[in-house]
């Protein structure tokens, strides 16, 4: 495996609020926020999308204004949102020996617009400078203390502001998954296969959707119970879907395995949050390549709501079996726009992290939108990655994910037909 991308996370932390009576008492009596969060702000970078959160009032008085990098943040509020811009190898050569300014604008009101109109009122802004040279190799502390918030007499903000290597492996899928392609890994301006992955898809034999050899370790076999019972018309249910990941000897390392096909509702064409359809992420047990084991779960299904929506949830698989499974990701992503799975420990309250033993960046793998093509493009933090197995697992979860987006397609649609392995499939 080739070296690292070089990536950096820009992280603003400890984000608290000093406001004068009269502002507070304002802020409060609107109703329209709770006196602990009453205020909300916006981040900006120039050729970033903006970030939004909310600010907590603080209930001590504020040291005198500085926008010195303190060491002491004794006055932040633990509670507060922790916002993060990931900076990738593009952005890194662009803002080389090119200093930038994180702006953060401090607003008291309603979040959001309303027919077209910000609903907030602005209270100040502070502006930060960042200089991302040698953020790469090290951390860097830009701001840590409080600071004087614009014009607004006696009001100040609190937030740290710093930077940290985030070095991530890059890989892309050379193709569709259902079109069994081979995975590179990207560094630059080079790409080096590394991985190839076979799909398959047999409606008629719910044993294909697992290697004939497997054997589940330590598993409740409850896991294997969640097929439908009843039998489904042809073309009502989409079944025995999967992807295995071999590396470049030809070795199964990894595997993404249907084990709860994807169904419709009663009366509908689409497939519920109340039933959704799963995939067992699998990796081999032993010394024995005949013996997998479960190491996630995946569930999809098709959200409704103002807009269509993938909806997914994953979870680490323990040795309890299903029941006792680790919830570290879940979300919802447009179907005609697609988006990003992500695992970002960071993004999480680390007081409510179910994965103490698991910090900052996971994984995150692009997802397109609902018939668009789709080459996947997946990156792992290195400190998740301590062989080529490894990496294969976010590779074959990324591959789920991807193929959930086809098989929460409504059923009034046909497939494409690499998921069709007989003629009855024709009739959706």
């Amino acid at each position: 495996m080739m070296d690292p991308c070089p990536f950096v996370r820009l992280m603003i932390e400890s984000l608290s609020l000093k406001l004068p009576l009269t502002t507070n008492s304002v802020a409060s009596a609107t109703g329209i926020h709770s006196s602990a969060t009453p205020c909300y702000c916006k981040l900006r970078i120039k050729n970033f999308p903006p970030q939004t959160a909310l600010i907590p009032l603080s209930q001590d008085t504020p040291p005198e204004h500085s926008n010195s990098n303190s060491n002491s943040n004794s006055n932040s509020n633990s509670n507060s949102s922790s916002v993060n811009f990931h900076l990738d190898p593009a952005a890194l050569r662009r803002l080389q020996n090119k200093p930038v300014v994180l702006t953060v604008s401090v607003y008291t009101g309603r979040m959001g617009q309303s027919c077209g109109f910000s609903g907030g009122k602005l209270l100040g802004r502070v502006g930060v400078v960042v200089n991302i040279d040698g953020s790469v190799t090290k951390p860097v502390v830009f701001q840590n203390g409080w600071m004087k918030l614009g014009n607004e007499p006696a009001a100040s903000l609190h937030l740290k502001v710093r930077t940290e290597p985030d070095p991530r492996f890059l890989f892309q899928f050379g193709g569709e998954p259902e079109c069994s392609p081979v995975v590179f890994q990207i560094q630059g301006n080079i790409r080096q296969p590394v991985f190839s992955c076979k799909f398959s898809a047999d409606r008629n034999s719910r044993s294909r959707s697992l290697p004939s050899d497997f054997t589940m370790h330590n598993i409740n076999r409850g896991w294997m119970t969640t097929f439908s019972n009843g039998k489904e018309k042809p073309g009502r249910e989409r079944k025995g879907w999967m992807i295995v990941v071999h590396d470049l000897s030809g070795s199964s390392i990894a595997a993404a395995s249907m084990i709860t096909p994807f169904v419709p509702c009663q009366g509908s064409d689409r497939v519920s949050r109340s039933n959704p359809g799963a995939w067992l992420i699998l990796r081999p047990h032993g010394v024995s390549i005949s013996n997998w084991k479960p190491w996630g779960r995946l569930e999809a299904w098709r959200e409704r709501g103002p807009v269509d929506g993938l909806g997914y949830k994953f979870e680490l698989v323990t040795n309890s079996g299903m029941t006792s499974g680790i919830p570290i990701s879940e979300g919802t992503m447009n179907i005609k726009k697609g988006g990003k799975f992500c695992i970002d420990e960071t993004l999480k309250d680390s007081r409510a992290s179910p994965l103490s033993n698991i910090k900052g960046f996971v994984m995150s793998s692009t997802v397109e939108g609902e018939g668009k093509a789709s080459k996947p493009m997946v990156q792992v933090g290195v400190q998740h990655v301590t062989c080529m197995a490894d990496a294969a697992l976010f590779i074959a979860l990324s591959a789920a994910i991807d193929l959930s987006m086809d098989a929460c397609m409504l059923f009034s649609r046909k497939l494409r037909k690499e998921f069709l392995q007989d003629e009855q499939d024709f009739l959706s």
